[in-house]
C-alpha cells in the first residue's frame, strides 16, 4: 500500500491522493482482515468502517465513523472534507451522505465474517466488551441490562493483538506538503455503535506540514484518551526527533495503562521517521513500511517494543 502511495507521488499526484489511494487499496484487499469489508463483525454480525484523512497544509479534516454498507471509507472521509463544512459524519447518516455523493451501497458481510460471528455466538459471545451488566457477560450472551455488583471487581481484559488494527499513513512530498490518513473496520465483537481512535483527529492520526505527522494503531478505546498522534506532532514541533516523539507518546499512555496494546509511527518535515510500541505478551516488535527515494521497492522496517 505504500507502493501505491509512492507511485502516486512519483507520477506527480498530491499527498492527499497518495493517502487516499494507499488506504483505499488496503480497504479493497481487506488488509489483515482489520481494514475494509468482511472483517471485525460487531455483536450483531455487522461490519462497519471508520476512516479519516487530514491535509497538513490547511489542517482540513474529513472523517467517517460507524459507516455501514460503503466499502470505500477513506473516499467518503475525503468527500466529507471536500464537499461539506463538517469534519466527522457517523452512522446511518454518513452512509446516506455517501450514497448521495455517488458511492455504491453494498453488503460488507462475507462468508468469513459470518463464520467469525456464528462461532462467537456458539462460544457464548466470548470475548465481549460489556461490564457491570446482567446476565454475566463473561458467561452469557445478551441482551444485557445494567447491574451494579455488591463487590467491585476489576476485570482484566485479555489482549488480542489480532482483534484490532488499522492502516495509518503519513505522506510527505518533495515540496514539504504533508497529509495523513487512517482506515479500519474496528474491534471484532464490538458493541454496535462503537467508534475507536482511527477517525478521531489527534488520536488515530494528526499532521501539520510545519511540524510533522503521526498515526497510531492498537487499542483505540484506551489510546484515544491520550491523543497520542497530536502529542507526537507537538513534540516534534518542539524539536524532538520522530523516534523520541513516538516513545514519549507511548510512555504517556503506559503511565496509566501498562498493559495496553498499541504502536505509533512519526515523520517530521524533513522526511525522517520513527516508531514506538508498548511491549505486551505476543507483541514485542512493530513492523511498518517505508517508501522514499532510498527504499525502492518499499522497505519493511521494525522497532522493538518497550
Amino acid at each position: 500500500n505504500t507502493y501505491y502511495s509512492w507511485s502516486v507521488l512519483q507520477s506527480g499526484g498530491s499527498v492527499l491522493n497518495a493517502v487516499e489511494k494507499g488506504c483505499a487499496c488496503c480497504e479493497t484487499e481487506q488488509c489483515d482482515g482489520t481494514v475494509g469489508y468482511g472483517g471485525s463483525p460487531d455483536e450483531t454480525g455487522e461490519t462497519t468502517l471508520d476512516a479519516m484523512i487530514m491535509n497538513g497544509d490547511t489542517m482540513e479534516v474529513g472523517a467517517v465513523a460507524d459507516l455501514r454498507r460503503i466499502k470505500n471509507a477513506i473516499g467518503v472521509a475525503r468527500a466529507v472534507m471536500e464537499h461539506t463544512e463538517h469534519t466527522l459524519l457517523v452512522g446511518e447518516s454518513a452512509s446516506v451522505f455517501a450514497e448521495n455523493m455517488g458511492f455504491i451501497a453494498e453488503d460488507l458481510t462475507t462468508n468469513k465474517s459470518l463464520n467469525i460471528f456464528s462461532q462467537w455466538l456458539k462460544g457464548n459471545c466470548q470475548p465481549n466488551y460489556r461490564k457491570c451488566v446482567s446476565p454475566d457477560p463473561s458467561e452469557y450472551c445478551g441482551p444485557y441490562r445494567p447491574h451494579v455488583p455488591l463487590l467491585r471487581t476489576t476485570l482484566e481484559r485479555q489482549t488480542n493483538i489480532h482483534s484490532h488494527d488499522t492502516i495509518g499513513m503519513i505522506v510527505i512530498d518533495q515540496n514539504g506538503h504533508m497529509a495523513a490518513g487512517t482506515s479500519t473496520n474496528g474491534l471484532t465483537h464490538k458493541v454496535p455503535g462503537r467508534v475507536g481512535d482511527s477517525p478521531i483527529i489527534g488520536a488515530g492520526a494528526y499532521v501539520d506540514s510545519s511540524a510533522g505527522g503521526a498515526a497510531a494503531t492498537g487499542d483505540g478505546d484506551v489510546m484515544m484518551r491520550f491523543l497520542p498522534s497530536y502529542l507526537a506532532v507537538e513534540l516534534m514541533r518542539a524539536g524532538a526527533d520522530p523516534t523520541a516523539a513516538c516513545v514519549s507518546a507511548i510512555s504517556r499512555i503506559k503511565r496509566h495503562h501498562s498493559e495496553f496494546f498499541g504502536a505509533i509511527i512519526c515523520a517530521n518535515t524533513t522526511g525522517h521517521y520513527g516508531a514506538a510500541c508498548n511491549k505486551v505478551p505476543g507483541f514485542s516488535q512493530f513492523h511498518f513500511m517505508v517508501s522514499n527515494p532510498e527504499t525502492n521497492p518499499p522497505a519493511l522496517k521494525s522497532v522493538d517494543c518497550f
